[in-house]
């Protein structure tokens, strides 16, 4: 597998920590030149420090913002004349039950979650075509079986698996790679960043983070799903389980999530049968 990415060029959006600056270092490691688009530009510095190397750029993107997204792709030609893989992986989650939320927090999933893929591949598809490249969005179970406690989370992520999936239908005969990648729980800061049902940082992760897969064991099963050209990559054995019970089971899966969920420390859910 070494070199496998040897003249090819991604982006990677949510470069700055967790799953993208991991794939920045294994898509780097492989031979790929990097662009990596994040919103902390100290951060993506250091990562452009640490990318030695191959050839690295960084942008800094907010990617609710279209023409950010639209100055990310722009940047990217006028460096390096094509994109061969875009991934889609800045992400924001959340804490709190929709009965409690303020919507403005289900926007803000929707702009970061939703709409930066959006934007993101509608001004690299041009490029991406040309190149029979991949588009990778970075979803999450919670995008296959509504998750409690996550309304505005699981809607941005169902949403985005929408749009992937007719997106790889229309592009179904010329070439175009469309991946929906679904990680499970990675140790990472999302849910430290996670929101709460004011929009304020919830501070801390209510799971045991070490329990978890590691970003660069998702990072590497990302490079596999692109080198096959998978259109689904679901990991871990309680994602691909509740994946495939919820089309059977709902009910029991909804169940077993509720409670599964009510038992974090500070859990939004009360009254969950144990």
């Amino acid at each position: 597998m070494a070199g496998c990415l040897e003249g090819k060029v991604a982006i990677i959006t949510g470069a700055s920590s967790g799953i993208g600056m991991e794939c920045a270092r294994v898509f780097s490691a492989q031979g790929a030149s990097v662009v990596l688009a994040a919103r902390s530009a100290d951060k993506l510095k250091d990562l452009e420090e640490e990318l030695h190397g191959q050839p690295v750029l960084t942008v800094v993107t907010d990617v609710t913002v279209e023409s950010d997204c639209k100055h990310l792709v722009e940047e990217t030609i006028s460096r390096f004349g094509r994109i061969d893989i875009l991934v889609n992986n800045a992400g924001l989650s959340m804490r709190a039950l929709f009965k409690d939320l303020d919507l403005s927090v289900m926007k803000r999933l929707m702009d970061v979650n939703f709409w930066g893929c959006v934007y993101c591949t509608r001004y690299a598809l041009p490029w991406l075509l040309e190149s029979k490249g991949s588009v990778v969005g970075v979803t999450s179970i919670a995008g296959f079986k509504g998750l409690p406690a996550r309304t505005g989370y699981s809607a941005s992520k169902f949403a985005m698996n929408g749009f992937l999936d007719t997106l790889r239908t229309e592009h179904l005969y010329d070439g175009l790679h469309v991946m929906t990648f679904a990680p499970g729980f990675t140790a990472s800061n999302v849910r430290i960043a996670a929101l709460t049902a004011d929009g304020t940082p919830q501070g801390a992760t209510p799971r045991a983070e070490e329990k978890m897969m590691t970003a660069r064991e998702v990072a590497l099963a990302m490079l596999k799903g692109i080198r096959k050209r998978k259109n689904f990559v679901i990991l871990t054995s309680l994602g691909k389980a509740t994946v495939w019970l919820s089309k059977f089971f709902p009910r029991l899966v909804s169940r077993l999530e509720y409670r599964v969920m009510a038992k974090e420390p500070d859990s939004p859910l009360s009254g969950a049968k144990q």
